[in-house]
This record gives C-alpha cells, structure tokens and sequence, in this order.
C-alpha cells in the first residue's frame, strides 16, 4: 500500500455534494426552527439559540471542508443552509414567518451566509509533512541487545 487514493469519480463527486447540500439543507432547516429560543438571567435575555444555530453552521461547514479536502462540498452545504433560511424566511399561505424581523431575524437571515464566505473563501494552509527519519545501523553496544 502507498498511501495514495484513486481520484473519485465524478458520479462520486456529484454525490458527495448533493449529500453535502441535503445536510446543509436539513441543518439549516432545524437551526431556524429554534434560533429564536432564548434565555432570560437577571432581566438579561440571551439568544441561545442564534448562537447555537449560528456555531453550529461554522462548524458544519469547516467539519465538510476539512473531512472532505476541498471548498466544494463545504460550499454546496453552504448553499443548501442559505438556500433554506431564504425559503423559510419568506412568509406562510397563512401569514406566519419562521423568521421574524428584528435582530434575532436579521442577524439568522444573514449570519450564516457570512459564515459560509468566510469558511469557503479561507485559503488553505499547506499540508505540513513528517520528516522521514534516517535508517540508524544498530551498533554493537546498543541497550537492546545487550545480555
């Protein structure tokens, strides 16, 4: 074995970014279901729920980019949260919104789009490679073979 893989093929690679763009999707879906949970301490009310939505976006996003070697499936997952948060954002047959104005809102409907540019547009650091250690002789005094 060399350590060297086959380059996917390109069914492959069309799969794994409509894999990622459905997990962007769904992940997007859940987050703006509950960004609008918050928690009140002291009379200071803290939006637990944007900030798990929104950390939970970065990290969806970089785990994609890191496990998947590239900025493609990180982007297509990125499109499929910004695709949803757009169709969710818009109001129901019956008037209801998912996505209310105000700055919880406001910050849900554009957060995750800045999250993405930032993620995808990062560049790549350069893959660091272990030194290769030198074949050392055992000599004849070496701790191991002795009695």
């Amino acid at each position: 074995m060399t350590g060297h893989t086959a380059p996917a093929s390109a069914w492959s690679r069309v799969g794994g970014l409509l894999l990622a763009a459905l997990i962007g999707l769904v992940y997007g879906a859940v987050a703006t279901i509950g960004h609008r949970q918050s928690l009140e301490l002291g009379g200071v009310v803290v939006p637990w729920g944007l900030v798990a939505g929104l950390l939970g976006v970065a990290a969806l996003l970089l785990g994609i980019r890191l496990v998947a070697g590239g900025r493609w499936a990180a982007a297509a997952a990125g499109v499929g949260v910004i695709a949803i948060v757009a169709l969710l954002s818009l109001p129901g047959p019956g008037g209801s919104v998912l996505i209310a104005s105000g700055l919880v809102g406001t910050v849900w409907s554009v957060g995750p789009a800045l999250i993405a540019v930032l993620i995808i547009a990062w560049p790549s650091l350069p893959q660091r490679r272990r030194p290769q250690l030198a074949a050392v002789p055992a000599s004849s005094g070496d701790a191991a073979t002795a009695p």
